[in-house]
């Protein structure tokens, strides 16, 4: 029997928002059990950032992924909220982080048929805020797009899709916001604006932050780095 996700006030009683013991990640491969990420154990205070670093391939973004619940560890344990995310079906981990988690991907993941407006809202109605500091069109705007409401993601630049993407993840007031590469397909003038953008909003809703970069001076930007290479994790 799946458990039910624990309510805002059981959840607060755990000081991180985010806990990692002993994760392991195996697969399967041509010449057999390949071993992704070794013995992880990490933790995310409220309102802290928190970097990993590494070379590409080096296991940084399958770490995010079991520690978001989007994928599954092989060993170990991962509690998001204080509630252990092995211990939910798919069903009940996406309750669990709606309207309290935020994504940001380097490839943006904006849905393609709705317009700018309606991929933020889509986030608004999919959480669980009943006062959110911002409606769409209000943080729309704030990010500079008001002018671009009711265009696609075909007709906006990368640097205006990831402003949405930015928008789509804040407007819900997350505790927590997952960044995979957010500037990896920008330019420097683009990245560069999106980060302060991201740093911007996070100090300003006290979000925590899970940055996973390549980019040592960005990770130089947040209160803790880890480094991942061949799958273990060091302080960075």
């Amino acid at each position: 029997m799946i458990p039910p996700v624990e309510s805002a006030s059981e959840q607060t009683a755990t000081s991180h928002v985010l806990e990692a013991a002993n994760v392991e990640k195996r697969v399967v491969g041509p010449s057999g059990d390949l071993r992704i990420l070794s013995d992880v154990s990490l933790s995310v205070a409220p309102a802290e950032a928190f970097a990993i670093v590494g070379p590409s391939g080096s296991g940084k973004s399958t770490l995010l992924g079991i520690l978001a619940g989007l994928d599954d560890a092989s060993a170990g344990d991962v509690s998001l909220f204080g509630q252990s995310l092995g211990q939910l079906d798919e069903d009940a981990r996406a309750r669990l982080r709606a309207g309290r988690v935020g994504f940001v991907f380097q490839s943006f993941q904006l849905l393609p048929g709705f317009t700018a407006l309606e991929n933020v809202q889509v986030a608004l109605d999919l959480g669980q805020r009943t006062h959110p500091r911002y409606d769409a069109r209000a943080l729309l705007t704030k990010l500079g797009l008001g002018e671009r409401l009711h265009h696609y993601p075909e007709q906006l630049s990368g640097g205006e899709q990831q402003r949405v993407a930015l928008a789509r993840a804040f407007v819900v007031e997350p505790d927590l916001l997952f960044a995979d590469e957010p500037t990896g397909n920008l330019d420097a003038e683009n990245g560069a604006r999106i980060i302060d953008l991201m740093f911007e909003l996070r100090a300003e809703q006290g979000a925590s932050l899970v940055l996973v970069t390549h980019d040592t001076a960005l990770a130089a930007r947040c209160d803790r780095q880890v480094r991942v290479y061949n799958g273990n994790v060091s302080p960075a």
